[in-house]
């Protein structure tokens, strides 16, 4: 009896392997056709893979031939009726990748896209959400580009507008000293070597700029204390704050470890002091702090500008950006704070501005020293 059963489960596997095989070939030649006729195969091999195996037990018992056009006739309309069914089942599935299919042709065409609302299975519905989600990245790389030509334009048509006014100042002074129309040669020396230092110190800032765009900023990271690192910077900008009046103050600057390439760091500082000096009034003050706060070293330097427009503080650390009281000289070409924001992201750090009763504090976020 075991024995019996045992080959007819024989009989029915081969059938329904010798189905499934024919099946899988006929996938394999059709698989660069629609998902339509793939799903028919699927069905017809399922089918056809039962129909096999019972019409192969049927002949292996010996039925007479009444039984076995019976048999053979209920599977046939049983073959039939799974198979349309199958079918008629299986149009949802293709009504969804045909929806889903022509969603990501509008993605194509103008980068948007909107889920399909027609039912789609689980693994359609995962790559529409898949969709949806590059969509928005997309379109954030779109607003980010469009942002960053807007304002490569305009760094363009300010830096233009700098360079022009020295070198016309330059080339006025040179056909003077030329002419012998000068009585004091010396003053014109001095200034046009005042104008030089301006312009050189423009291109330093966008062959900076450059490095820091291009990711090819080089850090040599160290040890140091927060205290040196605020001191040094002091040192460097007290002339400048001596020149315009301004008091600078270095207080609640606490000895903290950070670690970070120290000329780069230096040059945030000085940018950051030599910004606020010059927007600050004669008798103003300027002051600069550093603390730890948690994982992170937050250094501050807070101003007597009388503070920024709310709409324009999103716009400060942009390269090319300068507000309304600074298209004339010595404001220069607008680098100076997005230079500060990418030197800073370049040490994983972020800097952020706000204003304060009287002017505006700019802060940098470090990483803590472990």
């Amino acid at each position: 009896m075991v024995g019996d059963t045992l080959l007819i489960a024989l009989y029915a596997a081969v059938g329904a392997a010798a189905a499934g095989l024919t099946g899988a070939a006929a996938l394999r030649l059709l698989r660069d056709r629609s998902v339509a006729l793939s799903l028919a195969v699927v069905a017809a091999v399922t089918v056809a893979a039962m129909l096999a195996g019972t019409m192969l037990v049927s002949w292996a018992m010996f039925l007479s031939e009444h039984d076995l056009w019976v048999v053979t006739m209920v599977c046939s309309m049983a073959a039939v009726v799974s198979f349309v069914v199958a079918l008629f089942l299986g149009r949802s599935v293709v009504r969804g990748s045909r929806a889903l299919a022509e969603a990501t042709r509008a993605l194509g065409d103008d980068g948007s896209f909107v889920p399909p609302t027609t039912a789609l299975t689980a693994e359609l519905a995962q790559l529409s959400r898949q969709l949806a989600a590059t969509s928005a990245r997309l379109a954030a790389s779109r607003e980010r580009e469009q942002a960053l030509e807007a304002s490569r334009r305009e760094l363009v048509a300010w830096i233009s507008h700098d360079l022009r006014t020295p070198l016309a100042g330059l080339q006025a002074m040179t056909e003077a000293l030329e002419d012998g129309m000068v009585d004091n040669p010396h003053v014109y020396h001095g200034r046009i070597r005042t104008e030089v230092g301006r312009m050189s110190e423009m291109v330093s800032d966008l062959f900076e700029l450059s490095r820091i765009q291009a990711g090819v900023l080089a850090l040599t990271p160290t040890r140091m204390s927060v205290y040196d690192l605020v001191g040094d910077a002091i040192a460097g900008a007290d002339a400048l704050a001596r020149e315009h009046g301004v008091r600078l103050v270095g207080s609640g600057v606490e000895q903290v470890p950070v670690e970070v390439d120290g000329r780069e760091m230096s040059r945030v500082l000085v940018n950051l002091l030599v910004n606020a000096i010059r927007r600050t009034p004669a008798d103003g003050t300027v002051a600069i702090s550093a603390r730890r706060e948690a994982d992170r070293v937050v250094l501050a330097v807070t101003d007597g500008c009388g503070g920024i427009a709310p709409e324009d503080l999103p716009r400060v650390f942009d390269t090319g950006w300068r507000g309304t009281d600074a298209r004339t000289p010595p404001a220069g070409a607008g680098l100076g704070l997005a230079i500060v924001r990418g030197i800073v992201e370049a040490h994983q750090g972020r800097a952020a501005v706000s204003n304060v009763p009287g002017g505006c504090r700019f802060e940098v976020h470090l990483p803590a020293a472990v």
